[in-house]
């Protein structure tokens, strides 16, 4: 079983930075065994991706909405996921989620319902 919590979300004006955490705690397995991800869900609209890392850490994926924008990483050691967002845009206005995807030690996951373990998730918004 996985607990996810995230933190870093709030109000930020357009073309300001936010950097959001996700502590992991992990029961049974080694969190390098998790492909993790960043998820996000405006109002009306369906969830989308945003950023994925390998377990291992050495692999990033990026959705194309912040492309450029973000850079997702992790530390094992901590259990944490970090995700940077730069440059960021009313657009980005969302509740942004932490996902958890188990055996994915080389790779993660676009897809929303690979991911088994899922976030109360923070809100970020930006203002114009």
């Amino acid at each position: 079983q996985v607990q996810l919590v995230e933190s870093g979300g709030g109000l930020v004006q357009a073309g300001g930075s936010l950097r959001l955490s996700c502590a992991a705690q992990i029961f049974r397995r080694t969190f390098s065994s998790y492909g993790m991800a960043w998820f996000r869900q405006a109002p009306g609209k369906e969830r989308e991706f945003v950023a994925g890392i390998s377990g291992r850490g050495d692999t990033t994926y990026y959705g194309n909405s912040v492309k450029g924008r973000s850079t997702i990483s992790r530390d094992n050691a901590k259990s944490t996921v970090v995700l940077q967002l730069n440059s960021l845009k009313p657009e980005d206005t969302a509740v942004y989620y932490c996902a958890a995807d188990s055996g994915r030690y080389l790779s993660a996951s676009y897809a929303e319902d690979e991911y088994d373990y899922w976030g109360q998730g923070t809100q970020v918004t930006v203002s114009s």
